[in-house]
């Protein structure tokens, strides 16, 4: 299938010959708006992953949170978000009328997630998107959290540097979740152009930061055969990553180019299929920048058992 009859642009479709799915693969669920089911899914939320590309050429995911109802669908085209986004955010300047901006919606204590990309149309009071793509992942890979939001309290100040150090390479090594964020451009408009945010998910470790902080090394388990990440970073390689601290509402937002090991012959995941090779540009740590918190369901489950 060409790139101009397909719902997938041309490193999407890259990614797919060459993990052998070629034209197996259906973009059948792949829309240019929102099911009903997908539009009254993202107003039950109370938090959104969201990416997006900033003025000096980097891109970034951050989180938005609200009470469930901040996110709105008034036609199955546009979704609406009433949050806004603090100063120390990195994406804060980034989310302006005309922007492009990719959207995970997804619910840890249920395991669904859905994904939109699309043009913000406006970004005054709250953000107004244009929905260009929309589809639906698989519950694969995620961890069942459940959430609450904690009383408000003033957020320490943002670090920002370019590298990871100690205390944030021991959260990358604690970390079962990860999001990540990439995108791609090809011209003439269409719906596969713009950005993606999405999910990773394993055992604790399964991103291994070097001990110098400079580089991270993902596993890319078997999915859903779409490859957007990976086929968009075959053609772009600028990479958001977004490590999230579940006990403290803390944000790791990292910054960085990324490359893919198509046959890792030295993987620290037997289960691998592929690692994404991030290199870290620009880190930006914020402490206690969400109120909302998670309780890992499986173990509390266990807790409750062994007592």
């Amino acid at each position: 299938m060409t790139p101009e009859r397909s719902p997938f642009h041309a490193g999407e479709l890259e990614a797919q010959r060459r993990a052998g799915v070629g034209d197996g693969v259906s973009g059948r669920y792949i829309r240019d708006y929102m099911p009903d089911q997908h539009r009254a899914f993202f107003e039950t939320l109370p938090f959104l992953v969201v990416a997006g590309g900033d003025a000096e050429g980097r891109l970034w995911l951050t989180m938005v949170e609200g009470p469930p109802g901040f996110v709105r669908s008034p036609d199955p085209r546009t979704l609406s978000i009433a949050a806004s986004v603090p100063a120390h955010d990195p994406l804060t300047a980034a989310l302006s009328a005309e922007a492009g901006i990719g959207i995970l919606g997804i619910d840890l204590s249920t395991r669904r997630r859905n994904r939109a990309n699309g043009v913000i149309r406006a970004a005054e009071g709250a953000l107004v998107i244009d929905v260009r793509q929309s589809f639906g992942n698989c519950p694969r890979h995620i961890h069942v959290r459940a959430w609450r939001f904690a009383e408000p309290t003033r957020a320490a100040a943002a670090r920002t540097s370019h590298r990871l150090d100690a205390a944030q390479q021991a959260r990358v090594a604690a970390a079962d979740t990860l999001f990540i964020g990439s995108g791609y451009r090809a011209g003439g408009d269409r719906p596969s152009d713009g950005y993606d945010a999405s999910h990773r998910g394993g055992s604790r470790g399964f991103v291994r930061a070097a001990s110098d902080g400079t580089r991270l090394r993902i596993p890319d388990y078997a999915g859903n055969n779409y490859f957007n990440t990976v086929g968009n970073l075959l053609r772009d390689p600028r990479v958001a990553l977004l490590l999230v601290d579940f006990e403290t509402g803390g944000l790791l937002h990292i910054a960085g180019r990324a490359s893919v090991d198509w046959a890792p012959e030295d993987c620290h995941d037997p289960n691998a299929r592929r690692v994404i090779e991030v290199t870290v540009e620009k880190v930006v740590d914020r402490p206690a920048a969400l109120t909302l918190r998670w309780r890992d369901e499986a173990s509390a489950a266990q807790l409750a058992a062994a007592s």
